[in-house]
């Protein structure tokens, strides 16, 4: 797994710079598109909310990419937040690999 020590662009900064400013989009427009409430796209761009399946599905709809996507940002994101906290990090090294049966 390669981890890289620059935390990568949140699917909040994404959605805002590369999607929505670009196409001048507004939060209210885009909750309608999606939709949604504009509080749940509001929460997307603050990253107060994770990208779900559903979200994907939609988002994908919207802008015409993939669900992978949006999927693999939040991954993203998600693996690097573990390997840089230092509690989580700990929870993650206390594993051990199973053996393998003979």
């Amino acid at each position: 797994m390669l981890m890289t020590k620059r935390k990568p662009a949140s699917v909040g900064e994404i959605l805002t710079e590369e999607f929505m400013e670009p196409m001048g989009l507004t939060q209210g427009a885009l909750a309608e598109a999606m939709g949604v409430q504009r509080k749940h796209v509001n929460e997307l761009c603050g990253n107060r909310r994770n990208i779900t399946a559903a979200t994907a599905l939609i988002l994908a709809r919207v802008f015409g990419n993939t669900p992978d996507f949006w999927l693999n940002l939040q991954r993203r994101n998600d693996l690097w937040e573990v390997m840089n906290t230092p509690r989580e990090r700990e929870r993650v090294e206390r594993a051990r690999p199973l053996k393998h049966a003979a």
